[in-house]
């Protein structure tokens, strides 16, 4: 009996201790990372650094000083030296901590290692990135970030043209910069999370000063309930016909804006000009204007020789925005949920001016190769990858080579739109887009209940 009392009241905190941190680990990633992972990880880190490191390659023969030294000291073996670490700076995804690379050694080295240096620190991941010649940064992220997305509190980068849209699978954001990066090809599935990708990027453009344009061919279904920040707005094919000439006559006039502020000849083909509109000054210089672009294969369809016609004109001046529209503050955000060669004369060189890619779960792996097999070909079995369950996840990369995993976090439709209306009065005076404007109808008035005590007249 006496056993059995002290097995209770020995096993039975324990039993709810393991039980609790199991549950923690499984629901509340982070808290049980703060609490548990991070000091084990820690420790395993600090302990075994010197034998990993061996294990995995990357040390190097000690110097002949170092040798003389150690034999002069004490008695102990002279073992290869491995990177020298830096300070352990603990994060709330993870750890990281700067290695000081030996001669002869090479970032290439120790990210062919990220792997086994997983396995041996007992952590989610290892991401290796280079901070200076001969000094990488080793970023371990303790648990999966993308099962539960939580977007930093401060973001750094942050300002006019850059909106932080997703996580990386290194609990980094992902910035969207259309500085940077002018252009962007968006696809994915139904229910894949593009829409959602679609709204952050919105919403954090809102709140700046440049003009938002969209073209719709679902009938504004994705785009109408942003219409209060929204400058223009085609809902089919005809209405988009009619609003890229536009566009394109209004890009026109800032290169001559351009031409006559630097004082070159009127004649002078847009083409040979490399300036933008980010050297004029500032009270001269024209809002940027994004376009919006969904379901972007409507505008390759066609039916009759004179939609042909007409898909010929939007295509050439789409193209034409994406060539020279950057320097003049004219961005474009192309999304679908298909994008192939086969919709038509100039999908392929549509495709080559958009220098961003993000790649959805799509349904074939033709538009997978059509995002991403131009610029990271392994990228398109990670995009091909990607799980149903899981809408919001993305492969994103650009066409430097570079790609990583991102997702999205939640964002209902009501609170985008909210942002949108709220943000209502930093919609820019574009007389050529008034036209398009997109109708907002008037909010409805709250009704007031009716006051239970009927109000008596005051007599004197």
């Amino acid at each position: 009996m006496t056993d059995l009392t002290t097995l209770l009241e020995v096993g039975g905190p324990l039993t709810a201790l393991g039980g609790g941190a199991a549950y923690t680990r499984a629901k509340h990633p982070a808290a049980y990372w703060s609490t548990v992972g991070l000091p084990i990880s820690t420790a395993r880190l600090i302990g075994s650094y010197g034998s990993v490191m061996e294990a995995c390659g990357l040390t190097v023969a000690p110097s002949r000083l170092r040798v003389l030294a150690v034999k002069a000291t004490t008695r102990r073996e002279v073992r290869p030296v491995p990177p020298r670490r830096g300070l352990i700076r603990p994060t709330s995804t993870g750890l990281r901590l700067r290695l000081r690379l030996a001669p002869g050694q090479e970032p290439a080295d120790v990210a062919a290692s990220a792997e086994r240096l997983r396995h041996a620190w007992g952590v989610h991941a290892v991401y290796v990135t280079t901070v200076k010649p001969g000094v990488v940064e080793l970023r371990l992220v303790g648990f999966d970030v993308l099962r539960r997305v939580r977007m930093p509190r401060k973001i750094s980068g942050a300002g006019l043209l850059k909106v932080p849209v997703a996580l990386r699978e290194d609990a980094m954001p992902f910035v969207r910069d259309y500085r940077t990066i002018p252009h962007q090809l968006t696809l994915g599935a139904t229910l894949s999370g593009k829409s959602m990708y679609l709204r952050h990027l919105i919403t954090g453009l809102a709140r700046q000063p440049v003009a938002l344009v969209g073209i719709d061919c679902k009938r504004g279904v994705e785009l109408a309930p942003f219409a209060a920040r929204l400058s223009a707005l085609a809902t089919d094919p005809e209405q988009a016909a009619e609003l890229l000439p536009v566009l394109v006559k209004e890009m026109e006039d800032r290169y001559d804006l351009i031409k006559a502020r630097q004082g070159i000849a009127p004649g002078t083909p847009a083409e040979d000009i490399t300036s933008d509109i980010w050297g004029l000054p500032e009270s001269e210089r024209p809002v940027p204007v994004v376009l919006f672009v969904d379901e972007v294969a409507e505008l390759f369809l066609v039916a009759t020789k004179k939609d042909e016609e007409r898909r010929d004109e939007m295509v050439t001046q789409l193209i034409r925005l994406a060539q020279l529209g950057r320097a003049a503050g004219l961005y474009l955000e192309v999304c679908g949920q298909r994008f192939g060669a086969e919709l038509g004369k100039g999908a392929t060189m549509l495709r080559a001016q958009l220098t961003g890619r993000v790649c959805h779960r799509v349904n074939d792996e033709a538009s997978a190769k059509m995002a991403l097999g131009d610029i990271a070909p392994e990228a398109v079995g990670a995009a091909c990858s990607i799980a149903p369950e899981r809408p919001g996840l993305a492969v994103a990369g650009d066409t430097s080579g570079g790609w990583s995993r991102i997702r999205t976090p939640y964002l209902s439709l009501g609170d985008a739109a909210r942002v949108c209306r709220e943000s209502a009065h930093l919609v820019p005076e574009l007389p050529a887009l008034k036209p398009f404007r997109p109708y907002v109808p008037a909010s409805a008035p709250v009704d007031t209940p009716a006051p239970l005590v009927r109000p008596r007249p005051v007599t004197d």
